[in-house]
């Protein structure tokens, strides 16, 4: 069977050189730009030194250099239907799979198309020789968010559970949680944003 279509949502990069006095700053949150969790923050590695005294930089008099940043470079693909997402960073990779390709509606119990999923999830684990794994379980904001919580780590427990006996490897350390509708990566006002938020992520570092 031919895999679906994917396409490339994003791709940051990033060495920031911040020249004060000359331009103004600016932020934006794209649907494509999730909020991370805790535990899964940015962590590349600090720049090399700049000499804000060097005549290549070309400040005007007066101009002065901020400090530099560098931030982690990172991709996002989601396949055609949505209902799978990857990104990678130089440090970690991390699976997002709609819960409905998952479960039923309001459930934790998995369906016939979840085996296949994290079998996938699986194989690029095993690639990565990764040692331990974070799987985070996420919901829309519709009910009560205690509600929410309650499934979302359920969820998650279930997709630790089919990965655990996967993999079958007792060297693997499991952070399991449950972040209900907390961390939302699209706008809850539409179904189609409630649709990506109802899910759940596996995560683990890059070897390779």
């Amino acid at each position: 069977m031919t895999p679906p279509p994917r396409r490339t949502l994003a791709l940051t990069t990033v060495t920031l050189l911040l020249a004060t006095n000359l331009y103004g700053a600016a932020s934006a949150r794209a649907d494509d730009d999730p909020v991370d969790p805790p535990g899964t923050e940015a962590s590349a590695a600090a720049p090399v030194e700049v000499d804000p005294n060097d005549p290549d930089l070309k400040l005007p008099d007066g101009a002065t250099l901020a400090q530099a940043k560098v931030l982690d470079i990172k991709s996002v693909v989601e396949d055609q239907s949505g209902d799978e997402r990857r990104e990678d960073t130089n440090t970690d990779v991390t699976f997002a799979l709609q819960a409905e390709v998952l479960f039923g509606k309001d459930s934790a119990e998995l369906g016939g198309e979840a085996k296949s999923r994290v079998a996938g999830i699986a194989e690029e684990i095993r690639k990565q020789n990764a040692g331990k794994i974070r799987v985070f379980g996420f919901t829309d904001n519709l009910g009560s968010s205690a509600h929410g919580d309650v499934l979302s780590k359920q969820r998650a427990n279930a997709v630790q559970e089919l990965l655990s006996q996967t993999l079958n490897d007792a060297g693997i350390t499991y952070e399991v949680r449950g972040y209900g509708e907390d961390y939302p990566i699209a706008d809850n006002s539409t179904e189609e944003g409630r649709k990506k938020n109802r899910r759940v992520e596996v995560s683990f570092p890059r070897t390779s």
